[in-house]
């Protein structure tokens, strides 16, 4: 039988995971955004253009969406072929969630989808995968220490 405690236990485990992996992903996602010279576009969000504050609201988004992986897909991802996996698959998601809808709503552009198809959104597509598969492996490796 499972205590509340236990219970606590594992989901501070998984979100403090989930942070670890927010930030190992992140890190290396905004890396390839910063060579690419994405992250004054990504400060837009807060009515800036400098790429330290791209990177800097890259990093708090790369966290929460981290948080959210564990508490998602936390559970199937207690091995580093599990994590990658799903990594992958929510990296994925957010591509269509985040360049896609969500951050053209946000800066007034409309829905992007016509635009998947192109070298800037199809290489946003690699940073949001590797971003989840890092995010993922991150998470397995700290939940199994």
């Amino acid at each position: 039988m499972t205590t509340v405690a236990q219970t606590q236990n594992v989901l501070t485990q998984r979100v403090v995971g989930g942070v670890i992996g927010g930030v190992a992903g992140g890190v290396v996602f905004g890396v390839l955004m910063g060579t690419m010279g994405m992250l004054p576009m990504v400060a837009g969000l807060v009515g800036s253009d400098a790429a330290l504050v791209g990177f800097l609201v890259h990093m708090i988004i790369s966290v929460i969406l981290g948080i959210g992986f564990s508490l998602i897909f936390g559970a199937q991802s207690s091995s580093y072929g599990q994590g990658a996996r799903w990594g992958l698959v929510y990296g994925a998601i957010w591509w269509v969630l985040g360049p896609l809808v969500i951050m053209p709503l946000l800066m007034g552009m409309g829905l992007q989808f016509g635009m998947a198809l192109t070298m800037p959104m199809l290489m946003s597509l690699v940073g949001h995968i590797l971003y989840g598969v890092v995010a993922g492996l991150s998470f397995a490796w700290y939940t199994q220490r």
